[in-house]
Parts: C-alpha cells; structure tokens; sequence
C-alpha cells in the first residue's frame, strides 16, 4: 500500500523558518511530479510548489523568493523549505505525488499526503 508521510509542520514567528519533508512509502514503480498545496477554512486548495522528476519547478508567485522545493529520488521523498514565513502562509500544507504503479504511463496514480499543519504567529 502507498501512503505519503509528511512531518515538518508546527508553529514559527513570522520571519522565521520551517522545513516540511514528505516520503513515499510502500512498493512503486516510478514517481513523476511532485508538489506541495495549501488549504485554509473556507477556501479552496492552492498550489504552492511542484517539482519534475528532473528537478524542474514550478512556484507561487506568493511565496516566490521565500519557498524552495526539492526532491530526492533515491530516497522518494520532497521537501519544502519555508523562509521569512509570513501570518498568510497559516495552512494545511499536504503533499502530492503523481507516481506508476507499472512501466505504463497511463497506471499513473494522484497520491495524497494526511496534511501536515504549519501556523505562523508571534
């Protein structure tokens, strides 16, 4: 069974740091893109960070400057290095991965992490 593991979410003071990590556990093929998102009461899930399997990224102009998205292959995991965190950034941030269960690109499968909470407040 696949499951992605995040950790890394909690409190900081704005201005200050946090490092979220998610792996993928269980038996899989391949892992193509992978990516962060954020959700807030009563709006709807945004895209903060996704990564190509060849390290291409794609970033939220809010968080541009302040966010770095990086991946290990060899060890499936990602991970989102928040800087000069700001009280906007308070979310639900979970991770998504595109992964094969087979050679086949269609057997593609949109994974989800649990949601790990990151709160930023003095």
């Amino acid at each position: 069974q696949v499951q992605l593991v995040e950790s890394g979410g909690g409190l900081a003071q704005p201005g200050g740091s946090l490092r979220l990590s998610c792996a993928v556990a269980g038996s899989i093929w391949v892992i193509n893109d992978m990516g962060w998102y954020r959700q807030t009461p009563g709006k709807q899930r945004e895209l903060v960070a996704t990564i190509t399997t060849g390290g291409s990224t794609n970033v939220a102009d809010s968080v541009k400057g302040r966010f770095t998205i990086s991946r290990d292959n060899a060890k499936k995991m990602v991970y989102l290095q928040m800087n000069s965190l700001k009280p906007e950034d308070t979310a639900v941030y979970s991770c998504h991965a595109e992964i094969q269960m087979r050679p086949a690109r269609s057997s593609a499968i949109d994974f989800w992490g649990q949601g790990t909470q990151v709160t930023v407040s003095s």
